[in-house]
């Protein structure tokens, strides 16, 4: 996996530290404490979510013809499929005849799919396959009972999708910046050592908002993470609709301070990637934290969180493994005994008064980025 992080980068890092600042925005950004509490807030950012190119899963997953992923998916029941040719498809996990599931296990490898309602069969390529009592039932158009395609690309390791009725934007449109971001990664080759997933009482925002929140580390976590990365030194790097937050660990800080910087320091540098609307990727030397937040799709107080931990198959062997596992117990502890908690008493003081603002400074540029794009989307939404 290669994440380098670039001379310019490093040098603004240093700078900051040396000089005890941090990249800022143009502005404070005050949003509505509503945007957290409302029903109705969330419906219309759903609708937003359904026009974006989404992770819906890690090509790994789907590693030889035949082989299939299903997952609900913003309350659609979604079916991943790699074709005989080696690409991805991606369905609607719907009978054409009366709406059951045409896949009910999670992963797996078959030639076909069968309703288990009334045995109406698929191929992998979506085509309808087989009737029974066809005779009997009456006329059906084959060619137009087929799976419902989802739009669907494979790139970067990822199978995205974009649930929009008409043609979305290309993927290469969607990502721009972040596109050569994400090859740089080389995620093609990776595989999922560990998968987590938790169901929060906390808005998708809120958790976004804390992964990549560079004031509360000395805080929140004073004995955990709060020893280790520097509080109020970030740099943020724009890409458009996503974007990179750096942060830094206080062992750089303690180099600088000893005059002992070396080139190699930069590894004590980490970015983040932010990519809109709820991916944040976060690389560590030998693997990738991949978190989804997905939105619940009624109450704005409820989000589901998947959290992946990817690393490259060439390189996965005991020592790798030991460490993955024991980024999972740092990560363990201070999400969700000391950064879900919080979220869930800011999330309860929101429901309890959907009134005024909440204060996004300056210094917090990359925070305010996902809710000044939000904002860019919904104002851009057809009426």
């Amino acid at each position: 996996m290669n994440h380098r992080i670039s001379a310019q980068v490093f040098d603004r890092m240093v700078d900051h530290l040396n000089n005890g600042t941090t990249d800022q925005a143009d502005s404070v950004l005050h949003v509505p404490v509503s945007n957290f509490a409302l029903p109705e807030h969330l419906a219309r950012e759903l609708e937003v979510f359904r026009r974006q190119w989404l992770v819906g899963a890690m090509a790994s997953e789907l590693p030889e013809p035949g082989s299939f992923v299903t997952r609900d998916i913003l309350g659609s029941a979604v079916l991943f499929v790699r074709q005989k040719s080696g690409k991805v498809a991606t369905y609607l996990n719907m009978c054409r005849h009366r709406g059951g599931k045409v896949e009910l296990e999670d992963r797996g490898r078959k030639p076909f799919f069968v309703c288990a309602y009334h045995g109406w069969s698929y191929d992998g390529d979506g085509a309808l396959r087989g009737v029974p009592f066809e005779e009997q039932l009456g006329p059906v158009d084959r060619g137009c009972n087929n799976l419902h395609a989802v739009h669907c690309e494979e790139r970067h390791g990822i199978v995205w999708i974009n649930f929009a009725d008409e043609a979305p934007a290309t993927l290469t449109e969607f990502l721009g910046a972040a596109d050569a971001v994400l090859a740089d990664y080389g995620l093609e080759n990776s595989v999922i050592h560990m998968d987590k997933k938790i169901h929060s009482n906390i808005n998708w925002k809120l958790v976004m908002d804390g992964a990549i929140d560079v004031l509360h580390p000395q805080f929140l976590h004073p004995t955990g993470v709060g020893k280790l990365i520097q509080t109020n030194a970030s740099v943020w790097q724009d890409l458009g609709r996503h974007g990179r937050s750096f942060s830094v660990y206080k062992k750089l800080a303690e180099k600088i301070k000893a005059g002992t910087v070396e080139p190699e320091d930069r590894r004590y540098v980490t970015g983040n990637m932010v990519l809109f609307p709820n991916v944040n990727l976060i690389p560590t030397p030998d693997h990738f934290e991949f978190w989804n937040v997905w939105p619940d799709l009624k109450d704005p107080g409820k989000c589901f969180i998947h959290i992946r931990f990817v690393v490259d198959a060439a390189k996965l062997d005991e020592r790798i493994a030991g460490r993955i596992n024991r980024s999972w117990e740092i990560l363990e502890q201070a999400a969700l005994e000391e950064d879900f908690p919080m979220e869930e008493t800011i999330q309860a003081n929101a429901l309890a008064r959907p009134v005024g603002d909440f204060l996004y400074g300056r210094s917090e540029a990359p925070c305010q980025h996902l809710h000044r794009q939000m904002a860019r989307e919904l104002a851009a939404a057809p009426s």
